[in-house]
């Protein structure tokens, strides 16, 4: 993810790619400069890091940022209340920008889905993506639960019940995630990220889905983010 990303700012005339960080891997891209962490770039000129890693990284990267007065645009997911925790706190010193998923195309299928929510008497959500992402759900499903259930809960509709009375097999229905909106979680070699929200009430049903068929998708959004966070 880190080396589309990096392509794809870097092809774009406002921005420039000075370091990529990789602690495992070296990258190499233009003139960008490869460092294992954020500690060598203590020299370099920096206006916003750019973290889609993992958890622990976040939080090494929170605390940079807030040390060094640098802003930060965070894409990875899976993360925990500690990783808020830091996220928050590097918020008091330094813009920071946290999404789930920055496709424009997810991000309006969430807003899409919240609208729909109140209109109908249930909902649940599937998320499908490469067999190399190790948590699940998504961040992408469960910010899409939430928005669907604060919606409904604005509207005045009850949580949702499941009306199944008996599972053969454990975790058959997916995992509960609030109040009742349930997500299915798919991993398979091939895909990118994909998303379905599934509408139902008797008589009629709504999907509202959204793919990402190549990292690409991903560069519009980070430069938006970029750009407000500078």
């Amino acid at each position: 993810m880190g080396q589309a990303l990096a392509q794809g700012l870097g092809a774009r005339d406002e921005f420039q790619v000075v370091a990529l960080v990789d602690a495992l891997e070296p990258r190499e891209l233009g003139g960008a400069r490869y460092v294992k962490s954020l500690d060598e770039l203590n020299d370099v000129a920096l206006d916003v890091v750019v973290d889609f890693s993992s958890p622990a990284a976040v939080v090494t990267s929170a605390d940079w940022c807030a040390e060094h007065g640098v802003a930060l645009v965070v894409g990875t997911t899976g993360l925990g209340d500690e990783h808020f925790d830091a996220l928050e706190a590097a918020a008091v010193h330094v813009g920071v920008v946290v999404a789930p998923n920055f496709a424009i195309g997810a991000v309006l299928a969430e807003r899409f889905a919240a609208l729909a929510a109140p209109y109908f008497d249930r909902v649940e959500i599937i998320e499908l993506h490469h067999d190399r992402k190790l948590d699940a759900p998504s961040g992408t499903a469960i910010a899409s639960a939430h928005a669907i259930a604060n919606a409904r809960r604005m509207a005045g509709r009850a949580p949702l019940v499941d009306p199944t009375t008996t599972l053969i097999v454990e975790g058959a229905r997916g995992a509960d995630v609030v109040d009742g909106v349930v997500v299915h979680s798919v991993r398979l070699p091939g895909l990118v990220a994909h998303e379905e929200i599934l509408f139902g009430s008797v008589g009629e049903g709504l999907t509202i889905r959204h793919d990402s068929h190549e990292r690409a998708s991903f560069v519009a959004g980070v430069a938006m983010a970029v750009s407000y966070v500078d």
